[in-house]
């Protein structure tokens, strides 16, 4: 595993648990609203092909740190949330999270969805409790979204069959932004997600880690508040239950 950082305590990313948050290296994807593009390409923007890292002289924190911290903090925490960068690009993902659950704790993993059969592979084990998969923008479009012209939708749409299917609690969200996204996109998202799973629209903020920063991309704008709900009235008219974040 290359683990770039921990996060001891969050109360946010592992909804209804008291988490610790593991960063994993990496990304498949070149989002521009990525707001972790150090654990994408690095503190010194190097570029990875998404199965070779190029973070070995990075500062890496080590799997015993994490086994550790959950040895002291039992009873004090209960679940552990993995991010990235894509954790699904770290080939010994699932026994790592093996380890974790047989320490008594629930995991939270997050994903771009690129890695669908990986994805099923931990589903299948029962080594997930809570998924929350980025779906960056209408089938048509994603490729502008991801940052990779043309990429094949075909592995997303089956991470949503298989997330849908496998009975694990869930989200899918989309980080929406101005010049990016539209009202239609929004409405052609929840279409394809479709009722029964919760869904969220998240404001994009600059963290002064976004990737457009480090590749001389345009700036990036946020929706004003009264653009957003006219976004989450599009997402409503096919999952009625979405919500908007960060605002």
């Amino acid at each position: 595993m290359k683990i770039r950082a921990l996060q001891k305590l969050t109360l946010l990313d592992f909804p209804g648990r008291t988490a610790a948050t593991v960063f994993t290296c990496g990304c498949n994807l070149r989002c521009p609203f990525c707001h972790n593009a150090s654990l994408v390409v690095g503190e010194k923007g190097r570029e990875t092909d998404g199965s070779e890292y190029s973070f070995d002289e990075e500062p890496l924190v080590d799997e015993e740190e994490i086994f550790r911290l959950l040895d002291k903090r039992k009873g004090l925490l209960d679940g552990i949330a993995i991010t990235g960068g894509e954790p699904l690009l770290q080939k010994d993902i699932g026994d790592f999270i093996a380890k974790i659950k047989e320490k008594g704790f629930a995991v939270k993993l997050d994903t771009n969805g690129f890695m669908p059969e990986r994805l099923k592979s931990l589903l299948d084990r029962n080594l997930v409790d809570y998924v929350a998969m980025d779906f960056k923008h209408s089938p048509e479009k994603y490729g502008e979204a991801a940052g990779i012209p043309g990429i094949d939708f075909r592995p997303f749409k089956s991470s949503i069959k298989y997330i849908k299917e496998s009975g694990v609690d869930h989200e899918f969200r989309t980080t929406i932004v101005k010049g990016i996204h539209t009202k239609e996109d929004i409405g052609k998202i929840a279409a394809e997600i479709g009722p029964g799973s919760k869904y969220f629209l998240q404001m994009f903020v600059d963290s002064g880690d976004v990737l457009a920063n480090r590749t001389g991309g345009s700036a990036l704008e946020a929706f004003s508040p009264d653009e957003a709900r006219e976004l989450l009235e599009a997402a409503r008219a096919f999952i009625p239950e979405t919500a908007i974040r960060g605002m």
